[in-house]
């Protein structure tokens, strides 16, 4: 990606109840370095937005009035138990995850973007401690225990919280190579696990 080339834009779904770690640690990585990503928050309606933990975020603008995003990202949390039964949110979700050229989800996340049926006949993956609602919003989906992260095409899926922010580095690494991933990592003094499949709560959980 040359100097002259748009940045990506990534369009972050925010809800009540949203998990801050899922938003805000995928988000630090995207823009811990300048000139990688530009951002912009999306929720129903534009305003503060509580998350599941109590602080607030801002919702720059209304989900149904932009028109597009190059990465969607969807986080989970609590709030995720509500919104799985929301049609005007999952429609929108839906709307702009059809033309973004990637869509990452966090957590709990995978089951608002399954309930859409893009993930339909795709592997993903999901939060373990959850693993049991999650998988059951959407039986099309080939869903995969025992993974820190799953790409399938330009979809994204991460298991819980944290496994956001190695999903993250991973997607930067897709876009900007490997070293610039590393970069990423070092500067926030993070020990980055880069394998996708290396996922001690799968077993934890009993799910293998």
């Amino acid at each position: 990606m040359t100097s002259s080339t748009p940045k990506p834009t990534v369009g972050t779904v925010l809800f009540p109840g949203f998990e801050l770690l899922d938003v805000f640690g995928p988000l630090d990585f995207f823009l811990i370095l300048p000139d990688l990503f530009d951002f912009v928050m999306l929720a129903e309606k534009t305003g503060s937005v509580r998350s599941g933990q109590g602080p607030t975020a801002l919702a720059e603008r209304a989900l149904s009035d932009c028109e597009s995003v190059d990465i969607l990202l969807v986080p989970g949390g609590k709030g995720t138990r509500t919104e799985v039964e929301n049609p005007t949110l999952l429609c929108e979700i839906d709307r702009l995850s059809q033309t973004a050229q990637y869509v990452t989800t966090v957590c709990t996340g995978s089951a608002l973007l399954a309930k859409t049926g893009q993930l339909d006949h795709k592997r993903a993956t999901t939060n373990k401690a959850a693993w049991q609602w999650v998988t059951s919003q959407r039986s099309e989906v080939d869903w995969v225990a025992k993974a820190r992260w799953v790409e399938d095409g330009k979809f994204f899926t991460s298991s819980g919280v944290s496994a956001g922010m190695d999903m993250a580095l991973g997607l930067v690494q897709e876009i900007y190579g490997e070293k610039t991933a590393k970069e990423v990592a070092l500067r926030a003094e993070y020990k980055w696990n880069n394998d996708s499949n290396d996922d001690p709560f799968a077993e934890i959980h009993g799910l293998v």
